[in-house]
């Protein structure tokens, strides 16, 4: 008898007759034994599946009734299908079905190429795929068979990749050129196997080819993702036109690794077992060929899950040669939600090097990139304190390379039963691993002088590592005190609760204890972090926060680090365990010196980003700010660098800084965020942080008798909504900006708007009314005396004249933005406008005057360093050039502009102007080398 799911559910004996299940309840109780093949599935789980959610009363029976049904088509009867108090199980072996022999015909082939036995993997492989008949469990829906197509699938792609690289090592491109096109047209986004394919076609000659394999993704990209291809692929593409004889066979070129991981635990004791067992599944999956590998390590608070991550991570660097990305997911943190998927997933990207640029606007599209970027990357992610199996599904990896540790207090059963994971409980320290500890943490000579007292400060403890170790922190800290008499403390403070088991209801009896050893001092501070917005605290915030000075500021966290009641991290910022947090919070609460900490730190957050907006935007308009609290410290940001820098640093706490302020309803702090984050926000594209920050100011100003404030958010929301091609919405605040600076007279702002709608419109492709708006906010900003504003409009009127073709009313515009531009000092509206004039030059035939600008433009990019927009005009300047027959001059140009795009990830860019050099190429000029030579 064997058993199918690669397709619709079946049964065929062994002569090879398949069985009719004409009845589609049939079918269903079938391939749900099916997907929990040789495991119980309960009864009430298949009543669910068969009426929708919504069983009826007799739905046991009727179960039964179809389960019978089975068993007599099923050879093997009863024996087949069992019964029991845990529902139905189906028993199979891996041979006769068909899901079971995939996987393992699957791993065979890897294991077969990976010990370079190419003939072997090519039949094994096919043999796998043969297997194949259409969609898995295709009567099934719901997450757990979606997880098992997913599943599947990647192996299906796995074996797909490794088919044709084992027949690309056997020099039988053709057929590995056969099998590689049906994988890219079935996953047209996945550039892995597009490089494949490049590659086994210029192995064989087909170079082209290869190169138009590079060109549909780079438009499929765009138009369904609006990305650039990835900088494997680009390299690739690079290496072909270059005809690199180093040109690898099977894979493309890897980056170099990243490296997130915190720091390893200083002292770390027992766990081997653990250890071991999270070794041998990375080891098991190697020798099976490959997959990736999921340990879910799961424990109750204070159990030790990331220290044993960490732990197992530190040891095992080597086996991940490109690199280890970490994130906290906050998923029981008590200063707010768990951790946005969508924003672990931007914080990956930014960690492999992606630019912003080239982040896609929709979630789902980033989640998409990073699989691809990590698909084949010998990589470990590790997953820390995730609140469910929701929260990690979307960070999980694709490919069948890297290791995956998920930590979290929730047993994560669709982890498990969807993808494969491995549970690994956490119980408490052993007695020879808690003294262990204590003894790592004390020294021996201490424990052997005092036998009697280790073994009562290990009972007391009852195995949780983060009491153990708050203890051992004291008692480090007062060596004189004989550990009888802390013990005899530690028994008075009750904490013969851990005994119990739920450390999250007994660790404040641990804390307390700890507690009423700090300082008066301490103890303030102790309670003041434990109410400080965001996952940690720099030390300037910290500053700001206590109202100490630095250096004392700097005492006090030295003292609750030694205490163990706090973390340094790297970069000197300071973290709290979730659990001691929420104590220090209950400490603090209420209290005036917490109320005056909570504005002196929301202020350091807001005066410091609201400084930033002069270093990365001098020229906007400021809105009105009240000096901040005394003792702020608000932070000194000497450059543009520091800056940027700083708001990287800060982010998450800034943003927790506005929940914090509007949940206070300080409704004009939170406006104010949003406006002083809104620069950053688009420098770094972060747009849906921009969004949400915008729409929390905007909610703010509804509650401020500030309609200027209104009238600014509304523009921000429609300029956030516009960033992220949401047209209806963008429009809507926009014009509801327009109706206030109307109702209120405000020119400029009528100006600012009309200004970010002309180029909303152009982006959206109408350029007739991009055009009317850059005339109406020429108007405004006329009467609005703004003489800077009158400028950029003038050259936007420019602009999008010479877009419509009107080059002569064009040329009137941006001449008179050009003299504005120079009265005024603006280096970069000057060169932006000689840019324009360039342009508009260049399309009324005019190609002398237009190598004159673009040269003029050039000379000012340079003057102030902005090299982006330098490879901008040397592409612009590369047209005139050639139209002048210069082609020499062309050539030298667009090498610069390829060389610059290339340097700044802007491939699309870079791919336009290969083009125009091997156009050049093709005119036979002589004496003329390419970029790459």
């Amino acid at each position: 008898m064997r058993f199918e799911a690669l397709g619709a559910v079946g049964l065929v004996r062994d002569d090879g007759e398949r069985i009719e299940l004409p009845s589609r309840k049939r079918r269903l109780v079938l391939a749900l034994l099916l997907l929990h093949a040789n495991e119980w599935v309960r009864t009430d789980r298949i009543a669910d599946v068969l009426w929708g959610g919504v069983p009826p009363r007799s739905s046991a029976a009727n179960v039964k009734t179809y389960v019978s049904n089975l068993r007599r088509l099923a050879a093997g009867g009863a024996a087949r299908i069992v019964n029991g108090a845990n529902g139905y199980r189906l028993g199979v072996t891996r041979n006769e079905f068909d899901v079971l022999l995939f996987e393992d015909r699957v791993a065979q082939g890897r294991a077969a190429w990976n010990e370079g036995r190419m003939r072997d993997a090519v039949d094994v492989l096919r043999g796998a795929l043969d297997l194949w008949r259409g969609e898995p469990f295709a009567e099934l829906t719901g997450a757990e068979a979606e997880a098992a197509r997913s599943r599947l699938g990647d192996h299906r792609l796995a074996a797909h990749e490794h088919l044709a690289q084992a027949l690309m090592s056997l020099r039988r491109h053709d057929e590995a050129v056969a099998v590689l096109r049906r994988v890219v047209a079935e996953n047209p986004f996945m550039e892995h196997p597009r490089g494949l394919l490049m590659t086994a076609l210029h192995q064989t000659g087909r170079s082209a080819e290869a190169l138009e394999i590079y060109d549909d993704a780079r438009r499929v990209l765009d138009r369904e993702l609006g990305l650039r291809p990835g900088a494997e692929l680009r390299r690739l593409q690079s290496a072909i036109l270059t005809h690199d004889p180093g040109l690898d066979l099977a894979r493309t070129p890897s980056r170099p690794g990243v490296a997130q991981l915190p720091a390893a635990p200083d002292v770390f004791a027992g766990r081997e077992r653990e250890l071991d067992v999270l070794t041998a599944a990375v080891e098991s999956s190697a020798r099976a060929g490959g997959t990736v590998v999921i340990s879910a390590i799961r424990g109750a608070g204070g159990m030790g899950k990331t220290w044993l991550a960490l732990r197992w991570a530190h040891r095992n660097l080597d086996r991940f040669p490109d690199g280890q990305l970490f994130v906290d997911l906050r998923g029981f943190s008590p200063d707010g939600p768990p951790m946005d998927p969508a924003v672990a997933v931007r914080g990956f990207l930014d960690a492999l090097g992606v630019e912003a640029g080239r982040v896609p606007v929709e979630p789902h599209a980033q989640a998409a990139l990073f699989r691809s970027l990590v698909s084949h990357k010998r990589l470990l992610v590790v997953l820390d304190n995730a609140a469910d199996t929701a929260q990690v599904v979307p960070l999980l990896p694709g490919g069948d390379a890297c290791t995956v540790l998920v930590t979290s207090r929730d047993r994560m059963p669709g982890l498990i039963t969807g993808h494969g994971a491995q549970h690994l409980a956490l119980d408490p320290l052993s007695h020879a691993e808690a003294r262990a500890l204590l003894t790592g943490r004390l020294g021996a000579e201490r424990v052997a002088a005092e036998e009697a007292a280790i073994e009562d400060l290990v009972r007391l403890c009852g195995g949780y590592p983060l009491a153990l170790s708050i203890i051992a922190a004291r008692a480090r800290l007062e060596p004189g005190t004989p550990l009888a008499a802390i013990a005899a403390e530690v028994r008075d403070s009750g904490l013969d609760a851990l005994d119990e088991g739920d450390p999250a209801a007994s660790l404040p009896a641990v804390l307390s204890w700890s507690y009423r050893a700090l300082t008066a001092e301490q103890a303030t501070v102790f309670g003041l972090l434990g109410q400080a917005p965001g996952p940690d605290i720099g030390p300037g915030a910290a500053v700001a926060l206590t109202g100490l000075s630095r250096t004392r500021t700097e005492q006090v966290l030295d003292a609750l680090e030694d205490a163990s009641l706090i973390s340094r991290e790297a970069g000197g910022r300071y973290r709290m365990h979730d659990l001691i947090r929420r104590y220090a919070a209950d400490t603090a609460r209420g209290s005036r010196e917490a109320a005056e900490a909570h504005r002196r730190v929301v202020d350091h957050y807001l005066h410091t980003t609201y400084a930033t907006v002069a270093l990365l935007d001098p020229h906007r308009p400021a809105v009105p700010l009240a000096l901040a609290a005394p003792g702020a410290a608000v932070a000194p940001l000497p450059d543009l660098t520091a800056a940027l820098s700083w708001l990287d640093e800060e982010h998450e706490c800034l943003l927790a800084a506005q929940r914090v302020a509007a949940d206070e309803h300080d409704h004009r702090t939170a406006w104010l965020f949003a406006w002083s984050l809104f620069t950053y926000h688009n420098r770094r594209g972060h747009r849906h942080d921009q969004l949400t920050a915008c729409r929390a100011g905007l909610a703010a100003t509804g509650h401020l008798n500030d309609p200027a404030a209104q009238l600014l958010a509304n523009r921000l929301v429609g300029d956030a909504h516009s960033d992220l091609g949401q047209r209806d919405e963008a429009v809507e605040h926009l014009h509801r900006a327009l109706d206030l600076a109307v109702r209120l007279g405000d020119h400029a702002e009528a100006a600012h708007t009309h200004r970010t709608l002309a180029w909303s419109w152009e982006q959206w492709g109408d350029h007739q009314r991009a055009h009317d708006h850059a005339v109406e906010a020429l108007a405004a900003y006329r009467k609005a005396g703004h003489a800077v504003g009158e400028a950029l409009a003038l050259n936007a009127v420019g602009w999008c004249s010479a877009l419509l073709g009107n080059y002569e009313r064009a040329r009137e515009h941006c001449s008179a933005a050009l003299e504005r531009f120079r009265h005024n000092g603006s280096r970069t509206g000057e060169a932006d406008t000689l840019d324009s004039l360039g342009f508009i030059d260049h399309h009324s035939g005019r190609y002398s005057d237009a190598v004159q600008h673009y040269e003029q433009a050039l000379s000012v990019l340079r003057d102030i360093a902005n090299t982006y927009e330098e490879a901008n005009t040397l592409n612009n300047l590369g047209h005139p050039l050639t139209a002048l027959g210069h082609l020499d001059r062309a050539r030298a140009v667009w090498s610069t502009a390829w060389e610059l795009y290339r340097s700044q990830d802007r491939e699309q860019e870079a791919d336009e102007v290969r083009q125009r050099l091997d156009a050049l190429d093709a005119r036979g000029v002589e004496g003329i080398r390419s970029p790459a030579q």
